[in-house]
């Protein structure tokens, strides 16, 4: 078994590509014409976003959305050497701060941020 990849359910597919766009400067894959469906370039793990009518279809019944109440129980993790730098351009671009860059014990850098579609993302040092 692979890991294969994660798709957020989203309102909008093109904003939230657009936003980790800018916040994060990753460069988008693949936007289907239809605006249902998109990726973004992650590496070997696909990060897809997908409507929520989509979701809807494709599970038979409603769900959660990240979008309302607390932040659901899952993040994006994006590493980056320059956690501060990262935390401020993904303000910059309209992110909710939730964790300031803070170093942990064991020597990591992280902050976690929420986008404006609700994904909860945790930026940190490499491992």
């Amino acid at each position: 078994m692979k890991f294969a990849y994660t798709i957020v359910y989203v309102e909008d597919v093109a904003a939230s590509l657009d936003f980790l766009e800018r916040a994060f400067g990753l460069q988008r894959r693949f936007l289907h014409e239809s605006g249902a469906y998109g990726e973004l370039e992650t590496g070997a793990t696909t990060l897809s976003f997908a409507r929520h009518d989509i979701a809807r279809g494709n599970l038979g019944q409603d769900y959660r959305r990240a979008d309302e109440g607390a932040p659901l129980g899952i993040e994006v993790g994006l590493s980056t050497p320059d956690v501060p730098a990262a935390y401020a351009q993904a303000l910059a671009a309209g992110a909710q701060g939730l964790t300031p860059p803070t170093t942990k014990p064991w020597g990591q850098v992280v902050a976690y941020v929420r986008c404006p579609d609700g994904t909860l993302v945790e930026i940190c040092t490499p491992i």
